[in-house]
């Protein structure tokens, strides 16, 4: 087996317009594979991180369309065509980073093809319905989405079998890979950075909530909470739902917007709890709220299940493992219940522990397992490929 500095490595990535849990991914893929190329559909430079900006970075002819990055869900149907005009025949390994179109690329017979998968395209699959009820799709809009939809998602079933192995971002994700493309995947949590975290000396009276202000992470349903019970919630992010957001918000919620890692830092390490009231893939910030000893108020669905130790309604709280409090119905009743059941037994939560129990998902663990992963798989690949016999 050729040493992983010695192989031809090209990463795909849906696009590069924000930094998010899926960056983060492609950044670690990045660091174990510094001669690696990076391909995406479309790239604000601006938005990339030190390690990124060293690699050569192609882009897709969707890049040079005006206000591309703004709008780039609407070229849903360009996307296959963008994707296998990649040129990847000469690279030994291909790592698709994937919860748009990048698994689709076409590689060589003499590739191996790895797709690490944050999800499959929830706006073609789990969320089709949610994103084309949503707020702002108008009549031509949802027809236009709607036959697209149909199009790409024939495509993505399709090119599932261009993958030689799948990795999956948590047991949450194996099961829509199983369910819409019918492999296999081996589960692999993405590194979060947990190195950061401290334990306050104090804590504020503040709930807090940091995501992108987005329809489907229901943040609508933190601000309701908030003005319901009257308990102070700051809300840290930006996005299309933001003014919405602030009509909704009263007077014991702050949104903050986007706000440097030092500011957020300071607010998970003070916070009473994070508020997580969507369905996520795996979800990132559950962990990091953990890594400073806060726990987590989350829906009893997706990711969560498997960052947080959470109680159900009528489950005792083990201080030694305990790490959060779940709500099974997704809405402000739900969440009020929640919140009230945290605040009976808020004193007994080991914030030592929670941290702990945070340290099992960092970045060694997953540069560790990832490493381990592609050496099988290379090998794998390698044994099943025709050997030439002399003459």
């Amino acid at each position: 087996m050729l040493r992983f500095n010695e192989l031809r490595v090209a990463l795909v990535h849906y696009w590069l317009v924000n930094r998010r849990g899926g960056e983060r991914v492609l950044e670690a893929l990045a660091e174990m594979f510094p001669q690696a190329d990076i391909f995406t559909l479309v790239c604000d430079p601006q938005t990339l991180s030190p390690g990124l900006r060293s690699h050569k970075i192609i882009t897709s002819f969707l890049d040079k369309i005006p206000l591309v990055r703004r709008h780039r869900r609407k070229l849903l149907p360009f996307f296959p065509l963008a994707v296998e005009q990649f040129r990847l025949r000469d690279y030994d390994l291909v790592i698709s980073s994937e919860s748009g179109p990048a698994k689709g690329v076409i590689t060589s017979s003499h590739t191996c093809h790895i797709c690490y998968c944050h999800s499959p395209m929830r706006y073609l699959w789990d969320m089709y319905h949610q994103y084309r009820e949503g707020r702002g799709v108008g009549p031509l809009s949802r027809l236009v989405f709607d036959l697209s939809a149909h199009y790409v998602r024939l495509w993505d079933v399709a090119t599932a079998s261009r993958v030689d192995h799948f990795v999956a971002n948590s047991e949450n994700v194996a099961r829509r890979i199983r369910k819409h493309y019918r492999r296999e995947s081996r589960v692999i949590y993405p590194p979060v950075d947990v190195s950061a975290g401290y334990l306050a000396d104090s804590l504020g009276d503040y709930y807090l909530v940091a995501s992108p202000l987005v329809d489907y992470k229901r943040v609508d349903l933190a601000i309701q909470a908030a003005n319901r019970l009257k308990r102070p919630l700051r809300v840290i992010g930006d996005g299309e739902e933001a003014k919405r957001l602030r009509r909704l918000a009263g007077p014991t919620v702050t949104i903050l917007g986007y706000v440097s890692d030092q500011v957020l830092r300071e607010n998970y390490a003070h916070a009473r709890a994070l508020l997580y009231p969507g369905e996520e893939d795996f979800g990132m910030v559950p962990v990091e709220a953990q890594s400073f000893g806060r726990p987590v108020i989350a829906y009893a669905r997706g990711g969560a299940l498997e960052s947080v130790n959470g109680l159900l309604p009528g489950e005792t709280l083990d201080p030694q493992s305990t790490t959060g409090v779940f709500f099974a119905e997704q809405s402000v009743d739900g969440l009020v219940e929640a919140m009230e059941r945290f605040e009976s037994m808020e004193s007994r939560f080991s914030p030592a522990r929670i941290q702990g129990h945070a340290q099992s998902f960092g970045v060694p663990r997953f540069e560790a397992e990832i490493r381990a992963f592609i050496e099988e798989a290379l090998a794998e690949f390698r044994s099943s490929k025709p050997q030439l016999v002399g003459r």
